[in-house]
């Protein structure tokens, strides 16, 4: 394993949950990332609570591979300046940039790992493409679930508490992120693409 600077291995991997800042927010579907990470710091025993990069940070080794988690404090729609500042400082390629993000398009329990795409409308994931110049960059999609109807507002809806049955299944999926995670970090995309989609 590579050394950076005073003798520490070197981050490999950035690993953001995506989320606003705020007891206000905490129980919100935009949060589901924020959520997923929470978790994933947990059952790694990582602490996130270096304030670094506009971002609570903390680091660890999740599957071999030494990996900084990061919850940008940024507000989601500049959630990319803090990634950006992040995969700057240690030098590590979009590829190796993981993003766990809500995502209205599947139903509350549902998880999509995703080599690279469009931003499909998340400002959050706008925000990143636009810092690192490019959708090249894996994620790990939560389901929240669609507006309940068309016309509904959609910033009501995904900043809106879901549920007690939606925030148990919203909940079972983001323990499966922190399984996909580890798939991807110890057996590449493709696998973990296999095994989670």
């Amino acid at each position: 394993m590579a050394l950076f600077g005073g003798g520490r291995p070197k981050i490999e991997y950035i690993v953001a949950g995506l989320g606003n800042p705020g007891a206000e927010y905490e129980k919100s579907r935009h949060n589901a990332g924020f959520g997923a990470l929470d978790i994933i710091a947990d059952k790694e025993s990582i602490r996130v609570k270096r304030a670094s990069f506009r971002a609570l940070v903390g680091d660890g080794v999740i599957a071999g591979r030494r990996v900084l988690l990061m919850k940008p404090q940024t507000y989601m729609n500049d959630s990319g300046s803090a990634v950006r500042a992040a995969a700057d400082y240690y030098k590590v390629p979009p590829e190796r940039v993981i993003v766990i993000f809500d995502d209205i398009s599947f139903n509350p329990g549902e998880l999509r790992v995703k080599r690279k795409g469009s931003a499909g409308g998340h400002n959050g994931i706008k925000s990143i493409i636009e810092h690192l110049g490019t959708e090249d960059f894996p994620r790990i999609k939560i389901g929240v679930g669609a507006k309940p109807h068309p016309d509904a507002d959609l910033a009501s809806h995904v900043l809106g508490t879901p549920n007690q049955k939606d925030r148990e299944a919203i909940r079972s999926a983001q323990e499966k992120a922190a399984e996909a995670l580890e798939a991807i970090l110890r057996d590449g995309i493709d696998e973990a693409m296999q095994r989670y989609n």
